[in-house]
């Protein structure tokens, strides 16, 4: 476990505490950048989203690794929801490549709904 080494965008270390916390402005930031691509996510998609955030977010805190993930099952993702899915792991500095691959497939789905 790396207890309290992950940080997000630059705020410096996160500790558990400031899980919840972070997990919002992580996703406020995801909606951001989903947005300025007109990529908007139904109520359904959101809650999945959160629940992968909140995960993605207490693995960086704790170390806790994922199952390995085979890449070949990703291959239909877009170049677009991968650079995206790498932005936001990128903000981390900790989270290994594996958690882009699935977060990927959150921003894929929701590019087929329709603007808000």
């Amino acid at each position: 476990m790396n207890n309290a080494s992950a940080s997000v965008k630059g705020a410096g270390q996160i500790e558990l505490k400031d899980a919840a916390v972070t997990t919002e402005q992580v996703l406020k930031d995801i909606q951001a950048m989903q947005s300025a691509k007109n990529i908007y996510t139904t109520d359904v998609q959101l809650q999945m989203l959160t629940s992968h955030v909140k995960a993605m977010v207490l693995r960086s805190i704790t170390g806790e690794p994922l199952p390995e993930v085979e890449k070949e099952l990703f291959d239909e993702i877009s170049d677009d929801s991968m650079k995206m899915a790498e932005e936001v792991i990128g903000w981390f500095g900790n989270l290994p490549i594996e958690e882009a691959y699935l977060l990927s497939v959150h921003f894929e789905v929701a590019r087929d709904n329709e603007p808000k």
